[in-house]
């Protein structure tokens, strides 16, 4: 089990941070009927699904989920809500629909989104239904017949303290600086903290939480330029990512046989070939005006070889070739502070040095040598294996 789903919050005294949305969540339920459904909206990990969950506990209810893949068309909404909406629960003394992610619902669907407002007003149970943005024109009528609710980003001081309080109870020795770095990062999102604290150890150093933060970040963004249908915001989408265009060239590269195939396929690789022929002109000529052409390929471009909003998960791979390039600086890092130090040591320059490396690993294998050059552990681990 993660820790997320071993810890996730069972009552309202275990939600931390969101006290004035527990408040309207009680008097919602207190006054139900007179309003039929509520829409928790917030960024992703505040505990919109958690705070449902929680209710569900608090009034003896049994829970049913659906989320927006569950919405493609009035007959299905119809089907799986429209019964669930009338039905007595057999093992609770009451029921409560939760509708997830209601925000990720295709643009052209079939009536799903309109039978889910009529049936609001038929509804003999709360529907609670989530969304990261609900403000889209599309979801006017079902803002007006449910209670809207704000959850804000969580204080990373409360975030520090919930990973505190979990890994004393997991027996994590982790350093308090290095929760408060995961805390902090995080960006008010409780779970990607708890996902963060998960896959560290001990060892674990702030830069590498920091390159944790930077491959989040272009997951995500990935996710919203694959999956998501273009809008005004994609255009800006790169602009949160600590990454440069030609990295995020590579990460697209490698990831769009995960999510388009067949015409899709084709139309994205059409226009990854064209940003890199503006990447090309850029880097050949010093063209800079050329980047606003590079980004809109890569963002607007990609995203219109879809026809449609794209559901569920998608394990996304890092480049393989950056890997690669990683790997030869290493090499070359530790060649060059090697080089370096000998260069100093013999009063020779460090290009000749390096010119002359196959000679000079041969002389380093004398112990007396690395001991005078002061080299340190990586150093004689690059010379051993090389």
């Amino acid at each position: 089990m993660t820790l997320t789903e071993k810890y996730r919050p069972k009552r309202f005294s275990d939600i931390k941070g969101q006290n004035s949305a527990i408040e309207r969540v009680l008097f919602f339920i207190k006054n139900f009927p007179k309003k039929k459904a509520l829409i928790l909206l917030g960024h992703a990990g505040t505990g919109k699904s958690s705070l449902a969950y929680a209710l569900a506990n608090e009034t003896n209810s049994e829970i049913i989920e659906l989320n927006a893949s569950d919405l493609r068309n009035k007959e299905q909404v119809a089907r799986i809500i429209g019964q669930a909406s009338k039905q007595q629960s057999l093992f609770r003394k009451n029921k409560v629909l939760l509708v997830d992610e209601v925000d990720g619902i295709s643009r052209d669907d079939s009536g799903g989104l309109q039978e889910l407002t009529k049936l609001i007003q038929k509804t003999n149970f709360p529907i609670i239904i989530t969304a990261n943005d609900i403000w889209h024109k599309k979801f006017s009528g079902l803002r007006r017949k449910a209670e809207l609710v704000q959850l804000e980003k969580i204080d990373y001081k409360i975030i520090f303290e919930i990973l505190k309080e979990i890994a004393e109870k997991e027996s994590l020795e982790i350093k308090e600086d290095l929760l408060k770095s995961i805390a902090i990062k995080s960006g008010g999102d409780v779970r990607a903290a708890i996902n963060d604290l998960q896959g560290i150890d001990s060892e674990t150093s702030h830069d590498e939480i920091h390159e944790r933060d930077k491959e989040e970040n272009i997951f995500n963004t990935l996710k919203q330029v694959f999956q998501q249908l273009p809008t005004k915001e994609t255009l800006f989408l790169y602009d949160k990512v600590s990454l440069s265009l030609d990295e995020i060239l590579l990460w697209l590269e490698e990831n769009l046989p995960l999510e388009y195939k067949g015409e899709e396929l084709y139309k994205a690789f059409q226009a990854l070939s064209k940003a890199d022929v503006f990447r090309g002109r850029i880097h050949r000529q010093q063209h800079w005006r050329f980047l606003i052409y590079q980004n809109f390929l890569l963002s607007y471009g990609m995203a219109t070889a879809k026809r449609q909003v794209k559901i569920g998960f998608t394990k996304y791979k890092r480049p393989s070739r950056i890997l690669k390039i990683w790997h030869l600086n290493q090499k070359q890092k530790y060649k060059k502070s090697i080089a370096k130090k000998y260069a100093k040591a013999t009063h020779t320059s460090i290009k000749r040095t390096i010119k002359e490396f196959p000679i000079i690993r041969e002389i380093m294998k004398n112990e007396k040598i690395r001991e005078e050059l002061k080299l340190d552990e990586k150093e004689i681990e690059f010379l051993n294996q090389h």
